[in-house]
């Protein structure tokens, strides 16, 4: 049975919808912080980002309070994976060019990427960083410069800079100005939406 929605909240349902990247997503691999979590699925609802992909092998995903994460979970797609096998099918499955966050040698300064193209960007867990086995898969390794005496930031920190950048790159190239999604796909979003 279909939800009765104001016209205000029907409004802003398609509008959102118009705005996702459907070509941008994030992988979050054994990150086992709730609050970093939580603060990642809250930056990808406002950038856009349509699903996240979860790599879990050797930690649990942390139990996720409705406070921390303010509902964006009821907004985001969660695609969970438990291979690296999975996950590269997935992305490469899509045309993805992934990127795994990194400090080594072969890291590049996120701005030089093109983040219009369809993208996948790894982010690790808070002590190890990304899972060595996923190097395999990536297209590139990327790392956000800094210029004081900490040496990385905190990984939700990180994602939101990652998917600024993005966002910053997709605007001016016109790609929230149109939808990203077909008619028959906004509209069967729409229906699904309107239930939450």
């Amino acid at each position: 049975m279909r939800t009765s929605l104001t016209p205000e909240r029907a409004e802003k349902i398609h509008r959102v919808l118009h705005h996702r990247q459907k070509n941008l997503t994030l992988v979050l691999a054994n990150i086992h912080d709730p609050h970093n979590v939580s603060a990642i699925y809250r930056s990808c609802d406002a950038f856009g980002v349509p699903e996240v992909h979860l790599y879990y092998t050797h930690c649990a995903f942390p139990a996720l309070g409705a406070k921390s994460s303010a509902s964006a979970r009821k907004w985001v797609e969660t695609v969970r994976h438990t291979t690296d096998q999975s996950l590269a099918s997935a992305l490469k499955g899509q045309g993805m060019q992934i990127l795994a966050t990194n400090c080594s040698p072969a890291a590049r300064p996120f701005r030089e990427y093109d983040l219009t193209r369809p993208t996948a960007l790894i982010l690790g867990n808070e002590h190890g960083g990304v899972d060595q086995e996923l190097f395999g898969m990536a297209d590139g390794e990327v790392y956000i410069p800094m210029y004081g005496m900490i040496q990385s930031f905190n990984v939700s920190v990180a994602a939101a800079l990652l998917l600024a950048e993005a966002a910053r790159q997709r605007e001016a190239a016109g790609m929230y100005a149109e939808p990203r999604y077909t008619k028959e796909e906004l509209d069967a979003l729409y229906e699904v939406w309107a239930q939450k």
